[in-house]
């Protein structure tokens, strides 16, 4: 009986790192190419937002972050949201509750653009 048991050890602990290989795969590949996070932050730096195009669940809270030493002004392209000038160091938040495409830029310097994407 105890040879039995022995030999089960190693197969099960094959088994489990298999299982964890597997999950770290599926996440990896999920999120390739565009960020994905439950609650998200895009930095506003060298006027640019990064990151450029933000993948997220609905529901999820995204906070812009000034790092520039100039104002940024975030706004979507439609209206939907738009944030007051923001200094050095100062933030702006947004939570998505619909699924969708949301575009935005900095007011202020129109060529800086960005995208959410909010799976549902």
């Amino acid at each position: 009986m105890t040879q039995s048991y022995a030999r089960l050890i190693p197969a099960c602990g094959a088994r489990v790192s298999f299982a964890l290989l597997l999950a770290m795969a599926v996440f990896l590949s999920a999120s390739r190419g565009h960020a994905l996070a439950a609650d998200a932050e895009i930095k506003i730096a060298n006027f640019t937002f990064e990151p450029p195009v933000l993948t997220v669940k609905v529901g999820t809270t995204v906070t812009w972050v000034n790092d520039d030493d100039i104002p940024h002004l975030v706004a979507e392209k439609d209206g939907k949201f738009r944030s007051s000038a923001l200094d050095t160091n100062e933030t702006f938040s947004e939570t998505f509750k619909d699924a969708g495409t949301i575009e935005y830029f900095c007011v202020l310097h129109p060529h800086m653009t960005g995208k959410i994407v909010v799976e549902p």
